[in-house]
């Protein structure tokens, strides 16, 4: 591999980091089974209170 081709791969490589950082992000963040079972209960429990009033 001969130095110009070496280093536009490196600037090549260099400038899809960046994109990559710069784009955004259109997965989901990752909510825990335990963070995901609290969440559920404390909206059962709010609507079980609405419910009773």
């Amino acid at each position: 591999m001969n130095r110009r081709k070496k280093g536009n791969q490196i600037l090549k490589a260099r400038a899809k980091k960046a994109n990559a950082k710069l784009s955004s992000n259109n997965k989901p963040k990752y909510i825990s089974k335990a963070d995901r079972e609290t969440i559920t209960t404390e909206l059962t429990q709010d609507t079980s209170v609405i419910v009773d009033e």
